[in-house]
């Protein structure tokens, strides 16, 4: 067994450089998608104070997911410095954002928490637990604002009004039903990848909640202030939720 593992590390050696080409590949083809002169027109030409409003939103946003991680260390109980955790979250949302969840969310975290010294196990648990907190988050927003028919759909969609306010609905019970299983059914767990995870309790699952909606609404604020404040915030919240699932 002993033979194997150096080969083993060579393995994961080119895993990760053939990992870290890949994502500059993937970014180089996206760049060359843009019209990098009409964007800096743009820019240029743009409201500043509606500008710099969002890129301050825009940081808020960052520091916010990074709380996804430092609410999982506390889940966790390892003891990887915050500062590292943030760095790590931060580097892992602009991917997320820019390629894929496959890509920032999942393959980012385990590259760079594995060169951190967390084990695969921790990683496993911190990765659930964040993209647990992102979508709890959603859920609930959707739900209220699907369920208060916030936002018109156009007529050629193939969801009608009444059916996004039945997933509304839907969205609400399922949270309700998270809640209830956090406070009173704490002894079931799932299992990937052969790790155990544990349910945390109602509080933690309150503050996920929380935590992820005021990130949902806060990239909802930075659409609305580029938009120049021409339509209903909570209609644009409401179409940023759609388009998410759309």
């Amino acid at each position: 067994m002993s033979k194997s593992h150096p080969r083993w590390r060579l393995a994961k050696k080119i895993l990760t450089w053939l990992f870290f080409i890949a994502v500059i590949v993937l970014l180089v083809i996206y760049a060359k998608k843009v019209d990098w002169e009409e964007v800096w027109k743009v820019i240029r030409d743009y409201n500043r104070v509606a500008l710099l409003s969002a890129v301050g939103l825009v940081v808020v946003s960052y520091l916010i997911y990074g709380c996804y991680d430092l609410i999982a260390r506390f889940y966790c109980g390892h003891k990887l410095a915050k500062r590292q955790m943030m760095l790590v979250s931060f580097i892992c949302y602009a991917f997320n954002l820019t390629l894929s969840t496959w890509v920032g969310g999942i393959g980012m975290r385990y590259r760079l928490y594995s060169r951190l010294g967390l084990p695969g196990s921790t990683i496993t648990r911190i990765f659930s637990l964040s993209i647990t907190t992102n979508w709890l988050g959603y859920i609930l927003l959707a739900g209220i604002i699907f369920t208060a028919g916030v936002v018109e759909l156009p007529d050629h969609w193939y969801v009608d009004q009444t059916t996004l306010r039945i997933l509304g609905i839907g969205l609400l019970m399922i949270i309700a039903v998270y809640l209830w299983f956090c406070a009173f059914a704490k002894h079931l767990h799932m299992t990937i990848k052969g790790q155990k995870l544990v349910l945390p309790s109602w509080k933690f699952a309150l503050a996920q909640m929380l935590i992820s909606s005021v990130n949902w609404m806060v990239m909802g604020a930075i659409i609305w202030l580029l938009l120049g404040h021409s339509v209903n915030y909570f209609f644009v919240l409401g179409v940023l939720l759609v388009s998410s699932i759309g």
